[in-house]
């Protein structure tokens, strides 16, 4: 096997990064850091090397490993839980919401149906005559919703969620409750008869029409029932809840209906009731009507249907007979409940006609459930619309017109290997237990695709570049090791900016959101594939297609034989005989023609020169000689323009000619390099930075759900007027145990006080009832109290009887004789000389927990109204006032409490500001009652998704702070150069505030998610910063000449990995969701042209004025021979000419470098001498006068 050559046989200005250091003179104090990069690229080489031998190995080995990993995509699980993706683990509201569950189950009371009526004619009254009944007619249309499924007909009265259903002990009665007890409805129409009509149900008695809503008149019904059945405690309970005449005695909103009862107050007068519409509509089984002024105009109206949840439905029906034959179970509930919703919000908006002044939003919990499936779904087509685009920018930016030197191939072959790294990624994601979520599916394919690519094309671009004075025989020694070349060059560059990457998305798995957090997870390991893949596996695929060109096949097609063989051959000549011309100092190109022939027998190719070939000087530089390189790239070679006539015979098109390359080199870094160009590089940089300062500034929080919904949806419709016109909030205080409430009522008291004083909380009319249970309670042994007063007053009640007196009073005597002593519970004596409620308005400790027992079984609609979820549940207790025994007397006390609710109502949230100011409010309301002894914390939806608005500012810039320190240690480390570490970092942290700044200019608003963007911003950012940064830290010469040298071979790559990644982000500007686009693809986008511009732009000018010195300096002594070069004689190089060609020979013309090795000067460092014998113009075949110059090259398949 052929063996590279020594350095010292290479010419001293072929610098790789560091391989070739070593024949140079040593920089100062650079030493140590220059042999440990050498010691790192020497591994690289090494790894190169062993790729390129057993590519065919490797490539198998690497396909079937990412192929193992890709299957893991099948256990992958979409979370669409809002609380597991909004909700960060181990946090106080995580706590807290735990602990509710704990106590009171995994789902809440009941879920929210909604319709909203909005005038088509934005500003239009809704309180008119025709708008209500058409709300009337929406409405009407929902609540008569009916699915079938499991062979059973479900409708709104069997699914509801009815509050507060009293016990009786009257079977008759019990009976004919539970099928009229109303269902929960909020509604405007509430205040009309005709919201009877919402309402279902109905019931039997012996000589009546069915007895419904509409026709329901509870005081008369009680009269007739009166003398067949003892109904005082019901007539007491309807007069508690102030039910009346219930809907019967409502205005009607349409007089002239015939179903209109006789009853109704414009039943007679004929005219429309539509003034009297609510102000705060009540619940409906607790209708009376709150009696404040009237409003007369409104702007929109809400009506609300709370539903059982899947647990209390399968509860509800679990052993009923309907559902004994099905195999009823929770998960058939839940889908019977999705079923009827999605019913439901069909109907609803199809209830009015197209042409109506007004229209219906519909909205339901099932809604926002497929709204976030389909949120998470993956779109197909995007994603393969994405990579078919990306595979057809590869192949055709990497197709050449000389097959020799395309690369479509391998370009198709690295966008493939990348999705598979995507694939296997993902699929180890799922098999590590990581959910996915809706920025995995719709952002992390395409994100990755565009990174990952990057590098793809790096190594490309450096693979196609011989390194300077690398020949491209085959028969040489770079055959073998071209691939170890090919890693020693990018290999740093590749490792430093995946490290960063990973590095930045591990630091926003900071962020404490779930959902990002897995998504940065899930980034990282993404990259972490990709960096195997390219680093392991595409190696493999471009020693494979070097084989190919070596065996003259078609690029793509490589099955068939390549037409032309033209290529780029560079000769390394140790010395020429005369030994006059100093390399560094002359650059020749020689045009000849060369005659190419493949073998069929034997596979060699065989190259033969003729004899004349023309040495020229190098063209005029437009930097001057100093930034011409004579190790340019084979691209360059093409593109380089010869003075001779015998050239410009065969001068090819000048489109064919333009590179990136060849751009960056005679047109971009001559500009950029500049003094004026870069003082103006400067001020705009500058002036740019201010306005992102100021931008920054104009930055809100917020992430509102009508972002994430796409715009010109219905769902979209009713989210908008929803936020625009009922902003309020249901939230709950909740109390926990650790405290005995029974002398803690002060605290609790106060607790409600300085809750409800907040600015958001919305207060109650002065005329309606408290809405805290304690309130009630104590209201309720208050009312009590009085009737025992008035009962033994009148003497009713004795010491020893309360059979003649109120049911209030009878209770009332119970409670007072009782002691909470459980050895003697009851003292009769107390009667006269104690008080349920005490002057201070609080429950005597010893009385309290017997008390509730008593208040929860008494007074079911005052339970229901204050929802106050009490855990441990109160026992069961039926008082019956003629039960005189003494088991009846004695009342068990209910169980210390650990978890009870004061429910509130927020208003006025419409910005991010709001919500936190409520949200700070109510947590310092909680901790000042902590400080009294009462363990309390807020509960709703603003706490659940605002909370993270508390610290996310902070949270973000401690990121950010952390991931630029682990750049500055992963660059200082991996370049071992503290200072272009540090303008990296510097970069880098401009790239961040400016993005911040744009965000305020486009209206972005600050959320977790724009934070993962940003935090990964630095990461990303390194992609377009470090191949600079290397190339110039590598480089000879002044900072003009190493700036405009790392330009040259660094532009291209750069260039089209940012124009993938675009291409990448490109799809996601086809999502259906606004939030995707403007979250995502606008600040991606933003920030990949940030990134283009800052690394070719503002790094070469920062480092061409602050750059570190070079690690290598080549040193001459002033010597006129090496100032003054003498120009090349005539015939200094000649071939011998063949009299005769086989025909099989065919004639091309291609460009050839000879780069001229000099003399030793005194002085300069000597590499040791090689084993290897030194070339000498003797061994040539023009030496020898031997007719042709050949070289032989096999095609030997790869293992």
């Amino acid at each position: 096997m052929a063996r590279r050559p020594p350095l010292g046989e290479l010419p001293p200005d072929y610098t790789p990064p560091a391989g070739s250091a070593a024949p140079q003179i040593l920089a100062g104090s650079l030493k140590a850091p220059l042999w440990l990069r050498a010691y790192f690229q020497g591994l690289l080489f090494s790894l190169g090397c062993r790729i390129q031998r057993h590519c065919g190995k490797v490539l198998f080995l690497g396909l079937l490993a990412f192929g193992a990993l890709a299957l893991g995509l099948r256990v992958a699980i979409i979370e669409t839980d809002l609380e597991q993706l909004w909700v960060e683990v181990g946090s106080r509201v995580s706590q807290e919401l735990q602990y509710t569950k704990e106590k009171l189950g995994e789902e809440a009371a009941y879920t929210s149906q909604m319709l909203i009526q909005t005038p088509r004619q934005e500003g239009e009254n809704v309180l008119t005559p025709e708008a209500l009944r058409l709300h009337l007619q929406a409405a009407l249309t929902a609540s008569k919703v009916q699915v079938s499924l499991y062979g059973k007909s479900w409708d709104l009265n069997k699914i509801c969620y009815k509050s507060g259903v009293p016990l009786i002990e009257n079977g008759m009665i019990e009976r004919m409750i539970e099928k009229l007890f109303p269902c929960v409805i909020l509604t405007p129409l509430d205040c009309f008869w005709e919201g009877a009509k919402l309402q279902g149900g109905s019931a039997y008695l012996p000589g009546r029409p069915d007895i419904q809503w509409t026709n329901l008149d509870p005081e008369q019904l009680l009269e007739e029932l009166g003398p067949f059945a003892s109904l005082e405690g019901f007539r007491e309970l309807l007069a508690k809840a102030q039910v009346g005449q219930a809907y019967v005695g409502r205005p009607c909103l349409n007089p002239d209906d015939p179903h209109c009862p006789p009853s109704a107050p414009n039943h007679h007068s004929r005219q429309a009731a539509w003034s009297r519409a609510p102000g705060t509509p009540p619940l409906a089984s607790r209708p009376a009507l709150t009696r404040t002024p009237a409003p007369t105009r409104a702007e929109a109206l809400q009506s609300t249907f709370l539903l059982m949840s899947p647990r209390q439905l399968y509860e509800h029906f679990r052993g009923d007979y309907q559902t004994h034959d099905i195999g009823w179970s929770e998960e058939q509930a839940g889908t019977v409940l999705q079923a009827w919703q999605r019913r439901f919000v069909q109907l609803a908006q199809e209830a009015l006609p197209e042409n109506a002044s007004q229209q219906i939003h519909a909205f339901s919990s099932a809604t926002l459930d497929d709204i976030l499936q389909a949120f998470s779904e993956v779109s197909a087509a995007r994603v393969a619309g994405g990579y078919l685009l990306m595979l057809a920018y590869a192949c055709v930016t990497m197709l050449r017109w000389d097959c020799a030197q395309s690369q479509g191939a391998v370009g198709l072959a690295g966008v493939l290997l990348v999705a598979l790294a995507v694939a296997s990624g993902l699929g180890l994601c799922a098999l590590l237990g990581i959910a996915f979520n809706a920025a995995t599916t719709q952002v992390l394919p395409f994100l990755a695709l565009g990174i990952g690519v990057d590098d793809i094309f790096l190594l490309a671009h450096a693979f196609a570049e011989a390194p300077p004075g690398t020949p491209l025989q085959v028969d040489v020694w770079i055959d073998e090791e071209r691939m170890g070349e090919c890693l020693l060059r990018t290999g740093p560059s590749v490792a430093l900016t995946s490290i960063n990457n990973m590095a930045a998305f591990f630091m926003a798995a900071l962020v404490p959101i779930p959902a990002l957090r897995a998504f940065s997870l899930q980034a990282a390991i993404v990259v972490g594939c990709n960096f195997a893949a390219v680093m392991l596996v595409f190696p493999a695929v471009l020693s494979l297609d070097l084989h190919r060109r070596h065996c003259q096949r078609l690029d793509v097609l490589c099955c068939f034989s390549s037409p032309c063989s033209a290529r780029v051959i560079q000769i390394l000549p140790q010395e020429l005989a005369d030994r006059t011309v100093p390399v560094g100092i002359a650059h020749l190109t020689a045009t000849v023609h060369a005659f190419a022939h493949c073998d069929s027998s034997s596979q060699h190719v065989i190259t033969s020169l003729p004899p004349q070939a023309h040495l020229v000087p190098p063209p005029s530089d437009p930097l001057s000689s100093e930034l011409f390189s004579p190790g340019g790239s084979t691209r360059d070679l093409l593109g380089q323009e010869e003075g001779t006539r015998q050239k410009a015979a065969y001068k090819s098109l000048p489109c064919a000619r333009w590179t990136l390359a060849h751009f960056a080199r005679h047109q971009f870094a001559p500009l950029l390099l500049q003094s004026r160009a870069k003082a103006v590089v400067l001020v705009l940089f500058g002036a740019l930075l201010g306005l992102s300062l100021y931008g920054a500034t104009l930055v809100q929080d917020g992430l509102a759900l009508t972002d994430v919904v796409p715009r010109g949806t219905k769902e979209h419709a009713f989210l908008s007027a929803q936020l625009r016109y009922f902003s309020l909030y249901e939230v709950a205080l909740v109390t926990q145990g650790g405290f005995d409430y029974a002398h803690a009522q002060r605290a609790l008291f106060d607790l409600h006080q300085r809750f409800s004083s907040l600015k958001a909380v919305l207060p109650p009319p002065a005329t309606q009832a408290p809405r805290t249970w304690l309130h009630y309670y104590r209201n309720w042994l208050q009312g009590i109290q009085a009737a025992f007063d008035q009962d033994w007053a009148s003497g009713r009640i004795t010491r020893h009887s309360y059979r003649n007196g109120s049911e209030d009073g009878a209770l009332a005597y119970k409670l007072l004789i009782q002691t909470g002593d459980a050895r003697e519970p009851l003292d009769f004596s107390q009667l006269t000389t104690r008080k349920l409620v005490d002057t201070e308005g609080l429950v005597p400790p010893e009385l309290f927990y017997v008390g509730l027992t008593v208040w929860v079984s008494s007074d079911p609609l005052g339970l229901a109204a204050s929802q106050a979820n009490f855990y441990p549940p109160p026992p069961e207790w039926l008082h019956d006032k003629y039960d005189t025994t003494g088991e009846n007397l004695r009342i068990p006390a209910a169980q210390p409490l650990e978890f009870a609710q004061f429910p509130f109502l927020l208003r006025g949230l419409q910005k991010t500001e709001d919500f936190v100011e409520a949200i700070e409010g109510a947590r310092a309301a909680c901790a000042e009652a902590g400080q009294a002894g009462v363990r309390a914390y807020p509960s709703g939806s603003p706490f659940l998704f605002w909370e993270q608005y508390l610290g996310l500012r902070r949270c973000f810039l401690l990121a950010v702070c952390i991931l630029l320190v682990c750049t500055f240690l992963v660059c200082a480390l991996l370049l071992l150069n503290p200072w272009t570490a540090g303008l990296i970092v510097l970069v880098l942290a401009v790239m961040t505030v400016e993005l911040f700044g744009i965000m305020g200019f486009l209206g972005i608003k600050l959320s977790a998610i724009p934070v993962v963007i940003l935090v990964a911003s630095v990461g990303i950012g390194v992609e377009f910063t470090v191949h600079v940064a290397l190339g110039f830290l590598t480089t000879q010469g002044s900072r003009n000449l190493r700036a405009a040298r790392a330009l040259e071979h660094t532009f291209a790559p750069v260039t089209d990995g940012a124009v993938s990644t675009l291409l990448g982000l490109l799809m996601l500007a086809g999502s259906n969701f606004d939030f995707i686009v403007r979250y995502f693809f606008v600040v991606l986008t933003v920030l990949t042209l940030l990134g283009l511009l800052h690394g070719l732009v503002l790094l070469p000018v920062l480092l061409s004025i602050l750059g570190p010195p070079p690690e290598v300096v080549q040193m001459y002594k002033e010597s006129p021979e090496a100032l003054r070069p003498p120009a090349p004689r005539a015939g200094g190089l000649r071939w011998g000419l063949s009299p005769t060609l086989p025909q099989s020979f065919a004639r091309v013309t291609t460009s050839m470098t000879v780069a001229l090795h000099p003399p030793p000067l005194p002085g300069a460092y000597i590499h040791p001498a090689s084993d290897e014998p030194p070339w000498s113009p003797a061994a040539t075949p023009a030496a020898n006068g031997s007719s042709n110059l050949t070289s032989r090259g096999p095609c030997p398949a790869p293992e």
